[in-house]
């Protein structure tokens, strides 16, 4: 099986729409999962963001949909709103002409409308583990039905939060369910958890995806004290052809530097766990179609959040941890396109900053603004204006 491309073992309506979008080949993760999953095996599989893990569990998901049949074949379950829809439209673009229905049950959503969406029996469910449970303790989510369940993100799933909502619904499906893991990160203790759900699962690790042209992202930093982060985040919000997404830590905080930017003419959209379904999807969207430049998000609610072409990854709160950092950063740089991750760090922050470019063995540049544009804080331009 390997010595062909993995998607000659697909359904003809794969193909097809793998021959659309033009992919010249696999990623290593795809190539590297795919098979096994294919032969219905468990896999738990790592791979950082941005190397293609939503495909590599979603074709052979939708290889093993019966489109004749009117059950529910498989659940995707997912931490957030925001990854439960990029999900659901990238199971209605590769199903195409499938016949296959998917739908999608979040918290928040209106449960009558959730319900009608049951009614039109879908073959997949795209779910946050919440509601998903919910329904199964209404009888109307079939499990005995399912045949491959879905963790996508899995790290942020096997926490204390959802774990055993998790298990719950796994041990709801009949033996011979197949389970899937992905995450852009794996510790041992999550690793641990996942080996608890699965069966004899195949675990796959890639570090770095040599198929994919290296990203050319670059790490720099500014110095401020906390109260004067947000006038750095001005300079940043002005830069020309910017599409930024910044992390802040706190709900309330972010809100602030929202108005404090606003006050500045300069406007942002907002990503948190306290606005409404329809807030963050206008939210999102008006980041996505540039009509504002500056997303200003927490890092539950941007998890698995796919948006192209981002210039600048800010840590306008320093990350707690290395893991953190990483999947913060890989929001830019994505597919090999150039990014800058910009972080504005304490005097005490700088020391931690540091500490995590040394351990990832990146580059790290202290910059300053001149004349709106960045330069090295040792550059000449600043030495003479000193």
């Amino acid at each position: 099986m390997k010595d062909q491309p993995f998607w000659n073992n697909l359904k003809p309506f794969i193909q097809e729409n793998w021959q659309k979008a033009k992919f010249e080949r696999g990623t290593s993760i795809q190539e590297q999962t795919i098979p096994y999953l294919l032969e219905g095996k468990d896999v738990i599989a790592e791979s950082p963001t941005g190397t293609g893990k939503t495909l590599a569990y979603l074709l052979p998901l939708l290889n093993k949909i019966n489109a004749e049949e009117k059950s529910m074949q498989a659940i995707i379950l997912a931490s957030s709103q925001e990854l439960v829809m990029q999900i659901l439209g990238e199971i209605q673009k590769w199903g195409e002409a499938s016949g296959i229905r998917s739908a999608s049950f979040i918290g928040g959503a209106n449960v009558k409308r959730q319900l009608e969406k049951l009614k039109k029996h879908p073959h997949i469910a795209i779910c946050t583990p919440g509601r998903a449970l919910e329904l199964m303790k209404q009888k109307k989510l079939k499990m005995h039905e399912v045949k491959m369940i879905v963790l996508d993100e899995a790290d942020q799933l096997l926490v204390a939060e959802h774990i055993g909502t998790v298990k719950q619904i796994v041990k709801a499906t009949l033996l011979d369910r197949q389970v899937v893991l992905f995450s852009a990160t794996l510790t041992k203790e999550t690793e641990n958890l996942a080996n608890e759900l699965t069966k004899n699962a195949e675990i796959i690790r890639v570090k770095k995806d040599e198929t994919i042209k290296a990203a050319i992202v670059d790490h720099v930093y500014f110095q401020a004290e906390y109260r004067d982060k947000i006038k750095v985040m001005e300079k940043i919000s002005r830069l020309e052809n910017s599409k930024i997404l910044v992390f802040v830590k706190d709900i309330g905080n972010l809100t602030v530097i929202h108005e404090k930017l606003a006050y500045k003419n300069i406007q942002t959209s907002m990503l948190h766990s306290d606005l409404n379904k329809m807030e963050r999807s206008k939210s999102v969207n008006g980041f996505r179609k540039g009509k504002t430049n500056v997303l200003l998000a927490t890092d539950v609610a941007a998890r698995g959040l796919d948006i192209q072409n981002i210039t600048h990854v800010v840590h306008y709160d320093l990350a707690n941890d290395i893991t953190q950092y990483i999947h913060r950063s890989g929001r830019t740089g994505r597919f090999g396109a150039q990014g800058t991750v910009i972080n504005i760090v304490t005097e005490r922050e700088e020391r931690e900053l540091k500490q995590f470019a040394k351990e990832l063995n990146i580059p790290l540049a202290k910059k300053v603004f001149y004349d709106g544009k960045i330069v090295d804080f040792s550059s000449q331009k600043i030495a003479k204006r000193k």
